[in-house]
């Protein structure tokens, strides 16, 4: 993949997981990226600027840095030291996939180091493995919308499309966080038939939608039962959010575990953003929107 000794440039896009239904199965890649640059050094020297910058560690606990010796772990080398710098654009605490580009960048960096010469389905395989679902790192490594699943071998099998292109996305962040541990705690162990085979027939539609660009299937093809309802009670406003209904507003979803939310919309109607804005706001909550183009590659290596 590259000179192992000189200085190295990887950029991974941020992700919204889920899309709806697709509960730990769906994701999509946003043009909103996590840089590094990495060289080998005598000893590890860590640098973070950029959105959040405060909330990343640079010491031996950060999160690229663990990832990459977990991999070097799993294939029983050792790691040499490196300098790292950091250039984050991704919101952290926000369901827009900041730990999936942190643990891709880890497994690319080890991958690098250790001149293992993977190809990106191995580094999606790796990444599926240490995050423990695929959604978002199969968006960080293919780009684009991805469909993922880990198979009875415990191997990450994953499928990419296309946005069609009179279909756009924007990404509405409110002015607080969701830790994604505290949304999931609130999810049931059980769910009921008729909740599963409701997600099944979403999911199958909004793939189709997706690929066909078959806009009359939404926004029934956003529905959920699996994870917003019982998400709503910590993003105030997602209940009303997920109803909204305007011309040219295709729906929204709860962004990864949120509070994000993301929006699909056609062309010519980016305005339709503002109505989730203002219902953040009748909530209390300031927002901002993130016109996120969907990222069509998935992380790129360079010489930096």
């Amino acid at each position: 993949m590259g000179d192992a000794a000189g200085w190295q440039r990887i950029r991974v896009p941020a992700s919204s997981a889920n899309l709806g239904p697709g509960f730990d199965a769906l994701g999509m890649a946003l043009g909103v990226y996590l840089e590094c640059r990495f060289r080998r050094a005598e000893s590890l020297t860590i640098r973070a600027s950029g959105r959040d910058s405060a909330c990343i560690s640079t010491r031996e606990d950060n999160l690229i840095w663990q990832t990459a010796l977990a991999v070097a772990r799993d294939v029983g080398a050792a790691l040499p030291p490196i300098e790292l710098e950091i250039a984050n654009d991704i919101p952290i605490g926000k369901g827009l996939g900041s730990s999936a580009a942190a643990l891709t960048a880890g497994v690319v960096i080890a991958d690098v180091l250790l001149e293992l010469n993977w190809k990106p389905a191995r580094i999606l395989d790796e990444a599926a493995r240490i995050e423990g679902h695929p959604d978002n790192v199969a968006a960080c490594v293919l780009g684009s919308i991805v469909a993922s699943a880990i198979d009875s071998g415990g191997v990450a099998r994953a499928v990419r499309l296309d946005l069609p292109e009179r279909y756009g996305v924007a990404v509405v962040v409110p002015d607080f966080d969701l830790p994604t541990v505290k949304a999931r705690q609130v999810l049931p162990e059980t769910y009921s038939r008729a909740d599963a085979v409701f997600n099944v027939q979403r999911s199958a539609l909004l793939i189709a939608a997706l690929a066909a660009g078959a806009t009359w299937a939404f926004p029934a093809a956003l529905e959920d039962r699996l994870h917003q309802p019982y998400r709503a009670p910590l993003v105030p406003g997602l209940d009303e959010i997920t109803k909204l209904r305007a011309p040219g507003l295709l729906g929204c979803a709860l962004s990864g575990a949120g509070p994000s939310i993301l929006v699909f919309y056609q062309r010519g109607y980016e305005s339709v953003c503002d109505l989730v804005r203002q219902i953040f706001a009748i909530k209390g909550h300031e927002s901002e929107v993130f016109w996120a183009h969907i990222d069509e590659r998935g992380f790129e290596l360079t010489r930096a």
